[in-house]
């Protein structure tokens, strides 16, 4: 339990992390406290947006509409990674929660994930009196993709807030169990989606290890190359996505990464649509999808390929890259690719 940070104190705890913070009107004198406390805090929750474009998306968390009015959170992490500053004090964005959740935040006595919420119990305890809320720009459906820059922020302002009671002796905030998804705390909820709350909090509590300022790319300068050869596959059906066989490991986490896996197909009918992406897995489970990079079948073989100038792959997890063909009804031929990776531990 703790007394919320000052805006000042939150605005400097989030510049020393390293986030670009975007100040967004009067965000200081921006909340809704004539509706209730706020605070005690005894953690930082995760949301996702379910829009699309920045501006509109700053308009929406900052505003609210007739029946939920702004702010909707304290600030907007963006696709750019920049961090939209929106509101101080008490915000829309938690509502009623689960009591046994906020117990287990409190006291950070929960393993990978607190207990599963129980709606009877949901609208017992004020959300928005208790958390930091951050709403995160993406669709929410599973496929908008999550981009490095803007989920490296996310971690970065988790770690802030974290960081900031730590320096000021609250008895919250000693590891990252105090940050928490909506989803963990709402049993109707599903956000954020996209990634996992276990794997956000390992990358949190990595960043606690290190000093506020710390990169983890600029700790080894100098890249790994993975370059596997893709394995040849014949009579491979369309319409479902397919992994691509390697004859070695492609990268895993935690690491960052830059690349270009290209792959040839034989047979593929002229005009079919083929689309190829990286993917993660951990613990035999798919956890992350990259963009898609789309091309067309053309007379002969089809030639793809898919470049990320900015990949992370979370910790414990395996990057993989995976195609398909839509619109062709027969099979084809994985002819041939290759990889061509550095990554940095």
């Amino acid at each position: 339990m703790a007394e919320p940070l000052t805006a000042d104190e939150l605005l400097h705890a989030l510049r020393a992390e390293g986030v670009t913070v975007v100040e967004v009107g009067d965000w200081r004198d921006h909340n809704r406290n004539h509706k209730g406390p706020w605070g005690p805090v005894h953690g930082t929750m995760t949301h996702h947006t379910v829009t699309s474009g920045t501006a509109a998306t700053v308009r929406i968390v900052r505003d609210g509409d007739a029946e939920l009015p702004g702010p909707l959170c304290h600030g907007m992490v963006a696709k750019d990674g920049r961090v939209h500053l929106v509101g101080y004090g008490r915000t829309n964005h938690a509502g009623g929660g689960c009591p046994v959740v906020l117990s287990q935040v409190t006291a950070e006595s929960y393993g990978a994930r607190p207990s599963p919420p129980t709606r009877g119990n949901r609208d017992g305890v004020d959300g928005n009196r208790h958390f930091y809320g951050w709403e995160c720009e993406n669709l929410g459906d599973g496929r908008d993709p999550w981009p490095d820059v803007q989920y490296d922020a996310i971690v970065r302002v988790q770690a802030a807030i974290i960081r900031a009671h730590r320096a000021k002796g609250d008895d919250w905030g000693l590891d990252a169990k105090s940050a928490i998804g909506h989803l963990e705390w709402s049993d109707d909820k599903s956000d954020p989606r996209g990634f996992t709350m276990p794997s956000l909090r390992e990358d949190v509590a990595e960043r606690l290890r290190h000093p506020a300022s710390w990169n983890p790319i600029e700790e080894d300068d100098m890249p790994t190359r993975s370059n596997p050869v893709v394995k040849t596959k014949t009579g491979r059906p369309g319409g479902e996505w397919l992994p691509v066989p390697l004859d070695g490991p492609l990268v895993t986490g935690p690491a960052h990464y830059s690349g270009t896996v290209t792959v040839r197909l034989a047979g593929v009918t002229p005009g079919a649509t083929v689309q190829l992406r990286y993917y993660e897995t951990k613990s035999g489970k798919r956890t992350k999808t990259g963009q898609i990079v789309e091309r067309l079948g053309t007379d002969g073989d089809t030639f793809l390929d898919v470049t990320n100038a900015g990949g992370h792959v979370d910790k414990d997890a395996s990057l993989g890259v995976e195609y398909a063909v839509f619109g062709d009804a027969g099979t084809h031929d994985l002819v041939s690719g290759q990889a061509q990776i550095l990554y940095w531990k």
